[in-house]
């Protein structure tokens, strides 16, 4: 019996990168996975590669700005399975590495729905559903930006320092329950999100996203006793 069978999983941007990953591994271990992302095409190479290994998955194609979306898909989680044992909270948006008074307001906005309010609206949704579930668990993805603040990377620092600060407040609203709240910094991965940040680096120097998605997975298992904690990849895998 793998440690994840029967337990229902939430996974954002989970067409491509860590998300993709981690939702492979979770399925790959009895896990099912409900796998959301803007590109339908990722998705579906997602779902064969889970059915490859004999797991099981739900795809939902959607916009993780529709935040009337999130609440719908919510609902469908209660009247489908009634729980959600884990949230795994990939979906991020880097924008433009620029100095900051030459962000675009628009790009600003983006990142911020995207990294911060995308993820409240996850939480407003899912809050109830992760209540419901023996071992609840929320992972979020965050950046050492977040706190190193460095130069250029301002709406996506400013975004991830929101993020980790909501996910450090839920953790202590659920300090009573089941549930398990904690972030996970991956670091330098070899995905397109880094890429853009970093054209000029090796991707071959850089972990994997099948490496993260070995963290996130033990994160999200019931076995997993922590909460509100950082975890870096780096010093994890060390």
């Amino acid at each position: 019996m793998s440690k994840h069978d029967g337990r229902i999983y939430l996974v954002t941007g989970a067409s491509r990168g860590i998300g993709y990953a981690t939702a492979l591994r979770l399925a790959a271990q009895g896990g099912h996975v409900i796998a959301t992302a803007r590109t339908q095409g990722g998705l579906e190479d997602l779902d064969d590669a889970i059915k490859a290994v004999g797991g099981q998955c739900t795809l939902v194609p959607m916009d993780i700005k529709d935040f009337d979306g999130i609440d719908r898909l919510g609902k469908v989680i209660h009247e489908r399975y009634g729980r959600l044992d884990g949230l795994f909270a990939n979906a991020a948006m880097l924008g433009d590495i620029v100095l900051l008074p030459h962000t675009s307001p628009t790009i600003f906005e983006n990142v911020m729905s995207i990294n911060v309010t995308a993820n409240f609206r996850l939480l407003r949704s899912m809050d109830g559903l992760l209540r419901e579930s023996d071992a609840g668990r929320v992972v979020f993805v965050t950046s050492s930006v977040a706190q190193s603040h460095r130069a250029y990377w301002g709406a996506y620092a400013a975004s991830k320092a929101a993020l980790e600060a909501m996910s450090n407040i839920y953790a202590e609203e659920v300090a009573i329950t089941k549930i398990k709240v904690n972030l996970l910094d991956p670091g330098g991965t070899r995905t397109a999100m880094r890429a853009k940040a970093m054209p000029g680096e090796d991707p071959k120097n850089l972990p994997s996203p099948d490496d993260v998605a070995k963290l996130a997975e033990e994160m999200l298992s019931a076995e997993y006793g922590e909460t509100r904690g950082l975890v870096k990849f780096r010093d994890w895998s060390a």
